[in-house]
């Protein structure tokens, strides 16, 4: 990562178990190295006029003993309404037929529990979330789409995208939110962060009222 650089990589199988250490390793660190956690690993990066990279690895290493997953905060929950199926969500009959189960089946178990947001990226704003279970893992498209609409929900690869604006992508379109992910006029830009925790919600097809649009405690 260059001498302005460090990047410390979970090598634990779960993913699940992984991104809570990320999680918690970022929670430790100094902010003036704008620790960045990612699903398996976290980036920092410091003025090198000031630290060495020894300096910076002893540093990560004894914050490693107070990185306590269990510690980690329970992060805001997030309601998402989401409309699946038809326009919206083109590909729910095809990725419910890959799984074996029926469209409504696969909305069940995509609303059934709320799930972690792993990491951001990609794209400003884009959440990977996750992870779901081997029974909603389906690998990405074999042809990508050259433009995905903004709002769409998608899964693949064992978690859940939402794309925030149109943007490429091959992952399966299973529905859409009104709501917005990234707006740089914001503070923070990016509604969703790092172990937030999201429950989507499934409604009909128009606008969303209120009560379905956000909530968060």
């Amino acid at each position: 990562m260059g001498e302005a650089a460090l990047l410390i990589e979970c090598t634990l199988d779960d993913i699940a178990e992984a991104n809570a250490h990320a999680l918690a390793l970022t929670r430790v660190l100094p902010t003036e190295w704008h620790p960045l956690p990612a699903i398996r690993s976290v980036l920092v990066r410091f003025d090198p006029l000031r630290y060495t990279q020894d300096e910076v690895q002893a540093y990560v290493q004894d914050a490693l003993a107070h990185a306590t997953p269990g510690a980690l905060p329970p992060g805001r929950q997030v309601t998402i309404p989401v409309r699946y199926g038809g326009e919206d969500g083109p590909d729910l009959e095809d990725a419910a037929r890959q799984l074996g189960l029926a469209p409504d089946e696969l909305i069940a178990q995509h609303t059934a529990r709320p799930w972690r947001v792993l990491m951001i990226g990609f794209a400003p704003g884009f959440p990977y979330i996750g992870p779901l279970p081997a029974s909603l893992t389906l690998p990405r498209r074999d042809t990508p789409r050259a433009a995905v609409p903004a709002g769409s929900v998608a899964i693949a690869a064992g978690m859940t995208g939402i794309y925030p604006s149109q943007l490429p992508g091959g992952w399966h379109l299973i529905g859409r939110t009104e709501v917005t992910l990234f707006d740089p006029a914001r503070e923070p830009p990016t509604f969703l962060q790092a172990g937030d925790h999201v429950q989507f919600v499934a409604i009909a097809s128009g606008n969303p009222t209120e009560e379905e649009k956000i909530a968060t405690g």
